[in-house]
């Protein structure tokens, strides 16, 4: 086995990794701002590791065989990375703070800085 392909299947398996502890989070954890804490930061670290197997095979593939559709890829996986790490954080602040304006409190709560700071 060439050693690039050991280290796409060590990205891979990291990614996948935690993409599973993600889902494990989400249907463990008791409320929803503790399951999308564990959802949002496992499956961006997951997402990341799997495509950055992407981009390494991209650019291996780019610099052996060549063929710039394989530059393509590479350059698509780092922007869909850029991507998912921006929005993942932004939407889950979006959504635990539209939450608790609902009024879905976190269940044992110590600290409470929304409520404190009446936003």
């Amino acid at each position: 086995m060439p050693a690039i392909d050991l280290v796409i299947y060590i990205f891979l398996a990291i990614g996948v990794t935690f993409n599973a502890l993600g889902v494990i989070g989400l249907l463990r954890f008791p409320d929803l701002y503790t399951r999308m804490h564990a959802t949002t930061k496992a499956t961006t670290f997951g997402s990341i590791f799997t495509s950055l197997a992407v981009i390494v095979y991209g650019l291996y593939l780019f610099i052996t065989v060549r063929d710039s559709q394989y530059l393509t890829l590479a350059i698509h996986a780092f922007l869909a990375v850029a991507c998912l790490a921006f929005t993942n954080a932004v939407s889950a602040h979006a959504i635990a703070r539209a939450a608790h304006k609902s009024g879905i409190m976190p269940t044992p709560a110590v600290v409470d800085r929304l409520a404190e700071a009446k936003l």
